[in-house]
């Protein structure tokens, strides 16, 4: 799904120049607090057995807080669409830049 995020959402940079990731650092400064407190929401509910992942739908590597790598792409990967899908409709429509 994170590859079907990417293609889906990564071309608007290069075709419609939103020019999200040329602002990295403000992108991160944007998802970063929010991915980290979703990261310990999943170490939390895994640590009490809320939460689990299935091991034949991941890759087997794992970051801190024995979270899959998968997820932590998750909370980068899909704000970062976010981000591009918005700018790319701004970019589109004009009329609706604030």
């Amino acid at each position: 799904m994170i590859i079907f995020t990417v293609i889906g959402s990564f071309w608007l940079e290069v075709f419609l120049k939103v020019g999200v990731l040329k602002q990295f650092k403000r992108a991160a400064l944007a998802i970063a607090p929010i991915a980290f407190l979703f990261v310990a929401w999943d170490k939390y509910a895994i640590s009490h057995g809320h939460w689990s992942f299935d091991s034949a739908q991941i890759l087997g590597i794992f970051g801190p807080w024995c979270i899959p790598l998968e997820e932590y792409l998750f909370f980068i990967v899909v704000p970062l669409a976010a981000l591009m899908t918005i700018e790319a409709v701004r970019s589109v429509k004009k009329h609706w830049r604030v």
